[in-house]
């Protein structure tokens, strides 16, 4: 997925005071829309009425697994992730925290981290953190550091992600044994319907007849599902290991939104785990309500924000900038000796 730069959170704290601890008026069309880039509307999506986050948390707190979906880099869906990680804790002691945004095979890096072994740059640089790591993940890495809270790594190692989406699923027969033992039994588990929503999210304009282009959708597919189930897999390794913790993930949100992805792998591998999910959705200046007709399903409940501001509007400069971003990918040693 593409990461968005992102302002450190700072100054916030009124701000968040007014974004979600509103009465529930009648219609939609009476809501007060979010009026800063670090606010959020919080939709009960049963009843269909603006919740509390305090309310929120007390709901998600009957869960096994709490899933937050986030468009990474926004300043609203981190600040709500570190808030809902606070309030949890406060009615549960014990939380684990798990993270789309670290690879498993950096576990230790991050572990390292935690228990004061190595500082914070260090941390960045061992564990490849994301780019916008400090504005966007420090405040709850750092409030499960102070609390002595586990960290998962979730992800699956990003040199096998991207090996799959080159060369297919048979790379991962060719790691060496440790590193095929780490990921799931099963990496490739998937579902109609999430196969369904990958396929026309990626696919746009380009026609599936070509067969190298089949192919290569095909692995990138099969390389989206390396990622959903190896998060699914750590996700109950933690909860089997730590029956009496409760998980907060955090991820992308198209890991998680309408219960497929992440999700759905999850209680494929574990049915009787009771999963809730958060999601976002833009809600535009512009835009005299929110546009909900559509999103109902996305999640138990909807988080509303602005949406970010466009990162081009000169076409050739964003592609310039996306081979820029990518081009270290296309240099990626797929050969396993």
């Amino acid at each position: 997925m593409i990461k968005l730069s992102l302002a450190l959170l700072i100054t916030v704290g009124v701000l968040i005071g007014s974004g979600c601890a509103l009465t529930q008026p009648h219609s939609s069309s009476s809501w007060s829309a979010p009026a800063t880039l670090y606010e959020s509307l919080v939709i009960d999506t049963n009843s269909r009425q603006p919740v509390s986050l305090e309310e929120t948390v007390k709901t998600l707190s009957k869960a096994d697994v709490v899933v937050i979906g986030e468009y990474h880099g926004h300043q609203a869906s981190h600040l709500l992730q570190t808030r809902v990680l606070r309030l949890l804790h406060a009615l549960n002691p014990h939380i684990i925290l798990s993270m789309e945004q670290f690879n498993l095979d950096h576990q230790d890096d991050l572990d390292n981290y935690l228990a004061g072994h190595t500082g914070e740059a260090e941390m960045i640089k061992g564990a490849n953190a994301w780019n916008h790591y400090r504005g966007s993940y420090r405040p709850m890495v750092e409030y499960a550091r102070s609390h002595k809270l586990p960290v998962i790594a979730a992800n699956a190692p990003a040199q096998t992600v991207r090996c799959v989406g080159r060369v297919g699923p048979d790379y991962i027969n060719e790691l060496p044994d440790d590193q095929r033992q780490r990921l799931p039994e099963q990496p490739f588990l998937d579902t109609p319907a999430y196969r369904e929503k990958f396929i026309g999210a990626i696919s746009g304009s380009h026609g599936s007849n070509d067969p190298a282009i089949s192919e290569r959708m095909a692995n990138i597919y099969k390389a989206q599902l390396l990622r959903d189930n190896t998060m699914a897999s750590r996700i109950l390794q933690a909860r089997n290991n730590n029956p009496e913790h409760q998980i907060l993930h955090v991820t992308g949100t198209f890991h998680s939104e309408e219960k497929l992805g992440t999700v759905a792998l999850l209680q494929k591998r574990a049915p009787a785990l009771s999963v809730a999910v958060l999601s976002p959705v833009f809600w535009a200046a512009d835009q005299a309500s929110p546009p909900l007709a559509e999103h109902w399903g996305k999640g138990d409940f909807l988080y509303l924000i602005q949406p970010l501001p466009p990162e081009f509007r000169d076409h050739d400069r964003r592609q310039k900038a996306m081979k820029e971003r990518f081009k270290g990918r296309s240099n990626t040693d797929c050969d396993v000796e």
